[in-house]
Formats: structure tokens, sequence, C-alpha cells
């Protein structure tokens, strides 16, 4: 069965409008990471502009502590935290690097 021969299933109301605000949710992290990489980018300039190194592995271990402790907090698993952190962190970095290799 193809995916437009399969038999149409009404969605109950709740479960649409469940997806209907995890689509807004979405929408509105990626909003926020936007914000976030558009600061970071002048964190990356300015580093560049100062000889700073791209990494800041104490700030970063300060960051993850923090996150973590909020994590818990809103009843999100901490792993998930730090590992969501650790993946922007690494991103960011990157783009740092550029930054300072004069590629960006």
């Amino acid at each position: 069965m193809t995916e437009l021969s399969r038999p149409i299933v009404e969605v109950p109301p709740e479960l649409a409008e469940l997806r209907h605000s995890i689509d807004n949710i979405d929408a509105a992290v990626l909003h926020l990471l936007a914000e976030r990489f558009k600061c970071t980018r002048k964190v990356g300039r300015l580093k560049a502009d100062h000889g700073l190194p791209p990494a800041d592995p104490e700030r970063e271990a300060r960051q993850i502590a923090r996150l973590r402790s909020l994590a818990v907090t809103a009843d999100l698993d901490p792993e998930f935290a730090e590992k969501f952190l650790n993946f922007l962190v690494t991103e960011v970095i990157r783009h740092h690097e550029q930054l300072r290799a004069g590629k960006a």
C-alpha cells in the first residue's frame, strides 16, 4: 500500500490539538535557536577579534551543570539536556572556528 492509497483515518480532536501545539512549540524552539545563534555569532566575532579560543571548557562545564539542574526542575531528563547543549556547543564552536579562520 502506498502513501497515497492508505485509507484516511479520522484523527481524534484532542490528538489534532496536541499536534498543533507541538507544531507551534517546534516553531518557537526554532526561532529561539536562531536568536541564540545570532548571539553566539557575535561572541565568535568578539573572540576572533580578541584572539580568544573558540571553545571555553570552563563556561561549557558551568552551562552543562546549570542546564542539568534546570532540566530536573522542568521534569526533563538531565542527560537529554546535556546532550542537547553539547550538540549546540559543538555547532557554536564550529562557527567560531570558521570566524577565526576568516571563513564566515
